[in-house]
């Protein structure tokens, strides 16, 4: 997975960053909380333009923060200056990263972890964050549950709507697709137009689906101890009618 991220370049990580600042997901405020309650420093792995990242430096939060975009951790720090917050952030592969500190927690949001593409590049994750994590640290991430609904009544068809970005209306496409059932592989493809027609960017994000017996599988494969997994940002079990899961890797204190 090593390499820059083509997928965040400078014009998308700017719209990304203005279309989802606004979003009412309720991770930021999950995130937040967790991260408030850690006895030790907080890493966000995949921290992107900021979205969560930079609420945790408001909180108050000793927090760091890496991405494997480099456009997308400048549109960081453009953001943080302007709120007067001095981040620590770095490029990094999720695969691959070390750090000096050790912390209480690690997290990685919004289906950041889908991005790895084979079990190979998931289990390295995994050792990656189990050796930044201190004894006892914690492992916090969230992933879509895969609804055969949504794959069957939407997948395949283009979503056409418009967004504000820069001051204008702009139009906005985005098509989901499988591609590779056996692998379990999709694609998410995003289309922005100016005014004009003009096309802004076109970029491609290929995902796999991480239904919970896999995401269990991996966990017990990996060196973290235990783990929990629960529903929508929620204290309930994770079960059928859930749309978010939330896994909790928990590192052993030795």
């Amino acid at each position: 997975m090593d390499g820059e991220d083509h997928r965040y370049r400078d014009e998308r990580a700017r719209f990304y960053d203005a279309h989802l600042s606004d979003a009412d997901r309720p991770d930021v405020d999950y995130y937040v909380e967790l991260a408030r309650e850690a006895e030790g420093p907080t890493l966000e792995a995949a921290c992107g333009t900021g979205r969560i990242y930079l609420e945790l430096l408001e909180a108050g939060v000793d927090a760091d923060g890496f991405d494997l975009s480099a456009d997308a951790l400048d549109v960081l720090r453009e953001n943080a200056d302007q709120r007067g917050l001095a981040p620590s952030v770095w490029r990094a592969d999720l695969t691959s990263f070390e750090t000096d500190r050790r912390y209480d927690l690690v997290t990685c949001p919004f289906n950041a972890i889908q991005h790895l593409a084979t079990v190979d590049d998931q289990l390295a994750a995994l050792g990656a964050v189990h050796d930044a994590l201190a004894p006892g640290g914690r492992f916090v991430f969230d992933v879509f549950v895969p609804g055969f609904d949504v794959i069957r009544e939407t997948y395949g068809e283009w979503q056409i709507g418009s967004v504000e970005y820069r001051g204008a209306t702009h139009e906005v496409r985005t098509r989901t697709r499988i591609v590779d059932e056996v692998e379990q592989r999709f694609a998410v493809e995003t289309e922005l137009y100016d005014p004009d027609g003009s096309l802004v960017f076109a970029e491609e994000d290929r995902l796999s689906m991480l239904p919970t017996r896999q995401i269990e599988l991996l966990a017990r494969c990996s060196p973290f101890e235990s783990w929990t997994a629960t529903g929508d940002f929620g204290d309930e079990e994770l079960a059928d009618g859930h749309s978010i899961q939330v896994w909790s890797l928990r590192k052993g204190d030795d």
